[in-house]
């Protein structure tokens, strides 16, 4: 059952999906699970890619799938999904909207939903663009993040970017904007827990991308479940393994209080 925006704060106690803007960032926020704010113990936060918003059902499934689980799909600044649901801001060239105003937005939205959510431990799971959002908030604001689940990640920033350059022969020179993930991972703290997915046919961010940041997270000390899938590409949200390290992930944090 979905609820006008309107509504939202006399029905965040006990509806089965919600929808509303953020209070703080104006990020459009789709909400799973019938639980009340108190009762949630994971909160799943799901950013869409580049291509544009196709993470609801995602969100929707691990909501149902997670014991208690809630679950928030986030609309990334100048993004538009169906139903007139939006949000605002400009959203960037491909491959280049990963700057610090955007990360900003999507940080500042979890953050409030960690406030709103305060028994729950937040794995934000992020599909091509929004892994790359995902993996530098855990970078650059840790405190927000307690898990993370990075599908197709272009999370080696310049070198995705040159293989996207190549039929043109040229490569932006704007892309000095945007925050690599694999500089940014310097910030993430050892007790983060992390899943990085990809598919071995994937030819738009291809497995390189997602090892070398898997590498650098091994470093970190950052406990990882590193997985190429046999036979996938880049579509892969809503594979039934993502699904499946969302769970592992959710299973192996610890409950707060």
């Amino acid at each position: 059952m979905r609820f006008s925006p309107a509504f939202l704060p006399l029905l965040l106690a006990g509806c089965a999906t919600t929808s509303a803007q953020h209070p703080a960032t104006q990020l459009h926020a789709e909400t799973y699970g019938p639980k009340r704010s108190a009762d949630v113990r994971t909160l799943v936060v799901v950013l869409h890619g580049d291509d544009g918003p196709d993470h609801y059902r995602f969100a929707s499934a691990a909501a149902r799938a997670i014991p208690d689980a809630a679950a928030v799909a986030i609309l990334r600044p100048g993004y538009a999904g169906p139903a007139n649901r939006s949000s605002p801001g400009e959203s960037g060239t491909t491959g280049d909207n990963f700057t610090s105003d955007r990360i900003a937005a999507v940080g500042d939205a979890i953050g409030a939903l960690r406030s709103r959510y305060p028994n729950a431990q937040i794995i934000v799971v992020g599909d091509a663009g929004g892994a790359a959002i995902a993996a530098n908030l855990a970078g650059i604001r840790p405190s927000l993040i307690d898990g993370m689940v990075l599908v197709g990640c272009p999370c080696t920033l310049a070198d995705w970017h040159a293989r996207a350059a190549q039929p043109t022969g040229s490569a932006s020179s704007t892309l000095a904007a945007s925050f690599d993930p694999l500089k940014t991972a310097g910030g993430i703290q050892p007790n983060l827990r992390a899943a990085v997915l990809v598919g071995a046919d994937d030819k738009i961010t291809p497995i390189a991308f997602s090892r070398a940041y898997a590498e650098a997270l091994a470093l970190r000390g950052v406990a990882t479940d590193y997985r190429i899938l046999p036979g996938r590409g880049h579509q892969l949200l809503d594979d039934p393994e993502v699904l499946a390290a969302t769970q592992r992930l959710a299973a192996a944090l610890p409950r707060k209080g």
